[in-house]
């Protein structure tokens, strides 16, 4: 019986704060936050503020590789001119970066 006394007082000594043991799941969301959450949020915010200001005569390049020229803008899609002349309407969130002017 007292060794029975003295194991249960070994065991209660060793549990401790319950916080210790999820701290190395609390470090590593932290972690994903810093390094992978906030920089995508930030660039996704950013590429909103590129699309919300396209204008008319800027060359953009599409995420399936077209460049073009805008030539009109609405809330939802952009026409855009390509090398020939032929138009194209895209929508608005597939246009993947604006150009330098040549």
């Amino acid at each position: 019986m007292g060794n029975f006394l003295a194991m249960a007082q070994q065991s209660g000594q060793q549990q401790g704060n319950p916080i210790i043991g999820f701290l190395p799941l609390i470090l590593l969301v932290v972690i994903f936050y810093f390094f992978i959450i906030m920089p995508q949020g930030k660039k996704r915010k950013q590429h909103q503020e590129m699309l919300s200001s396209l204008q008319k005569g800027e060359r953009v390049l599409t995420t399936g590789g077209i460049i073009g020229t805008v030539v009109g803008v609405d809330d939802e899609k952009v026409v855009i001119k390509v090398g020939d002349g032929t138009k194209l309407e895209i929508a608005k969130g597939f246009i993947s970066q604006k150009l330098q002017r040549i």
